[in-house]
Order: structure tokens, then sequence, then C-alpha cells
């Protein structure tokens, strides 16, 4: 008996999906009128199913029937203070993997302070995606020379003619411009930048070229906050 009502069921479904479009059947739009009897046809197979499995077992029946609800209704509240809830998600989901940025609005990004106690931003230079660790001692962002190449430059054949200040010392690097780095809610273009000469440097670092143009930024306990300028 099961299995002539899933085959009905399947077949239901197909009939559903190749009527002709505008055909009525008995007054009523027939793809609709078939569609609803298999789902019809799919509330009796699951209810047999149902009844078969948990026959004679009412009390864990019950049991199941109760779970199931409060995951449905735990799936219903989420769904509808999902605006509401985006930032705790965010929050925790930026505890979990340290670099993930934090952006509930636009024109706002946060992110959480690394276990070496650097901040560290996952962002979108010229769309490639690359991290970037927040550097206010910087000039200006700075790029290693193997993620530049991934954004189309020749690093062989920049002119390396200006001095940064790296972990390792005084190193040269080359002026370039990004079209675009986004992070978070905030996207700044024709962003001054440099890149350093390949193995000079260890992470990407986000400079004052990009957090001179925010509205503000700072740090409150382990959360970092970069807010963009209202939009003219």
């Amino acid at each position: 008996m099961g299995l002539v009502l899933v085959i009905a069921v399947v077949m239901a479904a197909a009939l559903a999906f190749f009527w002709p479009e505008g055909q009525t059947l008995g007054g009523m739009e027939g793809g609709a009128v078939i569609a609803n009897s298999a789902y019809g046809l799919m509330a009796v197979v699951m209810a047999a199913s149902l009844l078969q499995r948990y026959r004679g077992r009412f009390g864990s029946a019950l049991r199941d029937f109760a779970l199931w609800c409060l995951i449905v209704a735990a799936i219903l509240v989420a769904y509808v203070y999902r605006e509401a809830l985006q930032p705790l998600y965010g929050r925790v989901m930026a505890e979990l993997a340290p670099g993930r940025v934090i952006s509930a609005s636009p024109g706002l990004a946060q992110v959480v302070r690394r276990k070496d106690g650097h901040f560290a931003l996952d962002a979108l230079a010229n769309g490639v995606k690359l991290s970037f660790m927040f550097d206010t001692g910087a000039s200006l962002v700075v790029l290693r020379a193997e993620d530049a190449g991934k954004l189309g430059f020749d690093v062989e054949a920049l002119a390396y003619s200006a001095t940064v200040q790296t972990a390792n010392g005084p190193a040269r690097a080359a002026p370039v411009t990004l079209k675009a780095l986004t992070i978070g809610g905030i996207t700044e273009r024709n962003l001054r930048a440099l890149v350093a000469r390949r193995g000079a440097l260890g992470e990407n670092l986000l400079g004052q070229s990009f957090l001179e143009r925010l509205a503000a930024y700072g740090v409150e306990g382990d959360l970092l906050t970069l807010k963009a300028k209202p939009a003219q």
C-alpha cells in the first residue's frame, strides 16, 4: 500500500509539472489542482509511515511530535527576528573565526581581536579576497608582493621607490593604486597603496590611506569598529 501511494505522489507531481499552462480541470487551473493533490498524497504517505513507526508507542510519538514543534517554532522565531539576531550571529562567528568581519549594516565593519593581540580583517581588494592586519602606524595600505600578483600587478616590473618600516627593518616598496578595497559594509575606491618586495612582509597592512577616509575607528575591549563617512 505504501509503495502504491509513493508511486501515486510521483505520478501526480510529474503530471502537475507537465500540465499545459492555462488548461483548466473542473473549472480550476489544472496544474494547481494536481499539485495540491500531490501534496495531499504526500501527507498521507508521511502519516501512514508515522503510524506504522509509532504503532503501540503513543508516548514516544507524543514526545517526538513536541520536539518537532519546538524545532519548527525556533526556526520561525529565528526567521521573524533574523535582522535583530544578525549582530549576535556575526559576533559568534567572528569569535569562532578571527578575521571574519561583522557587518550588520552598510558603512560598518567590526572584527574580534586575534589571540596574538592583533586585528586581522578579511577584505576584497580589486575583487580578490585578502586578509589585512589593522596597523595605524602604516601611512598607506601595504600589500605583500605575493598578494599583489593576485590582483594583476606585475610585481617584477614595479618601481620600488618608497621606503616602509617592517618587522625586519626598512624595506623598499612600490606605489600602486587599488581600484577598490571593501571591508564589511565599507568600500573605498582609488586607494593609494604600496607593494612590498617579495618576502619582505608577513601580512598585508591596513594603513592610514584607508583609515583616514573613515568617519571613525576605535577599539573597545577585543572589538575593533570601523565606520564609513556618510555618503555625499
